[in-house]
């Protein structure tokens, strides 16, 4: 089965832009009166995003500290951080209303479904963020943690949501930027600066997101289609997206090498991420065998495997931190 698309073929699904997201603002005015339960106001700040991202926020945080933590302030830096990217995903929410609406995986989402307004939840996000980038300088004491989440939110709800993620096969690319930087705020909370160690925990989130999204975009690249997405699998085809996943793969072997050989973590960490790296390559190789409804199974299988790589991985980080002398 052919899955090249002209961009031209994507757009044609974003064409009614203003009119969808009129209708979107209409039903959310109308659906405001309704009762909104405590569950949906929880979901718009996609926890799961939250949850992950602060695993690594905590892991870097924790490989600057080198066991040496002050327990306050760690806990300002998470609260921080969490709160600034649930005002990043209020705000993904309230820009991508109209795309949301058009996807069945998201379809019945507050926002889109009217049950909560456009106004509120936009506002709900900036007070959300405010206040995060507020912990993180008044609680956590760092102008540097503080200045990352900034760029963080900022690269993560105007260049990529507002921008690359309507226009260009590149959004990945650019979300993966914003997506890299709660480990970065965890590391620079405690070590004041930009060094070799806040480059590294950048790049390994960095390097694993692109693969990890790229293979839920290929299960629901029908969806993106329709919504007017221009996810790489959509507009350039799954084989040209495999070749993308084993470049970003292959390359986080190396880095989570250099975690060791510059002295930040152990040698279990070692072990376990070139072992679990390789075979991350060695899986993203093996699909390029798959097509149809392999495919669909294949992609399934290399998004559950980014999970577990990126959760084993960051516990392993804290556990094996090399200690202070």
């Amino acid at each position: 089965m052919d899955n090249q698309v002209t961009y031209e073929n994507v757009s044609t699904g974003s064409s009614q832009g203003q009119a969808g997201t009129d209708a979107i603002d209409a039903s959310s005015t109308k659906g405001a009166n309704g009762p909104v339960t405590l569950k949906e106001y929880y979901r718009l700040v996609k926890p799961g995003i939250i949850y992950s991202n602060l695993m690594t926020a905590f892991a870097g945080y924790w490989v600057a500290a080198k066991w040496d933590v002050d327990w306050l302030h760690l806990i300002m830096t998470m609260l921080g951080t969490a709160l600034v990217m649930a005002g990043g995903t209020v705000l993904n929410n309230y820009l991508d209303r109209e795309m949301d609406a058009k996807m069945e995986r998201t379809q019945n989402r507050a926002l889109p479904s009217g049950r909560l307004s456009a106004n509120f939840v936009l506002w709900f996000g900036i007070i959300l963020g405010t206040i995060g980038l507020g912990v993180l300088y008044l609680g956590a004491h760092s102008p540097l943690a503080t200045l990352m989440g900034l760029l963080g939110l900022f690269f993560y709800v105007w260049i990529y949501t507002a921008w690359f993620k309507r226009t260009s096969v590149w959004s990945t690319f650019v979300g993966a930027i914003s997506g890299a930087v709660p480990p970065l705020i965890g590391y620079c909370a405690v070590s004041g600066n930009i060094d070799l160690g806040a480059i590294l925990v950048f790049l390994f989130l960095f390097l694993w997101q692109p693969p990890h999204f790229w293979a839920l975009g290929i299960r629901r690249m029908e969806e993106y289609r329709a919504a007017g997405f221009p996810l790489l699998p959509v507009v350039r085809g799954t084989f040209v997206t495999k070749i993308s996943m084993v470049r970003y793969v292959v390359l986080l072997v190396p880095v989570t090498v250099m975690l060791t050989a510059y002295g930040y973590v152990g040698t279990i960490f070692l072990i376990v991420s070139t072992i679990l790296g390789l075979t991350w390559v060695f899986m993203s190789v093996k699909g390029f065998k798959a097509n149809g409804e392999a495919e669909i199974v294949w992609a399934k299988r290399m998004f559950l495997f980014s999970l577990i790589y990126l959760t084993l991985l960051s516990i392993l980080m804290v556990i094996d931190t090399t200690a202070k002398i």
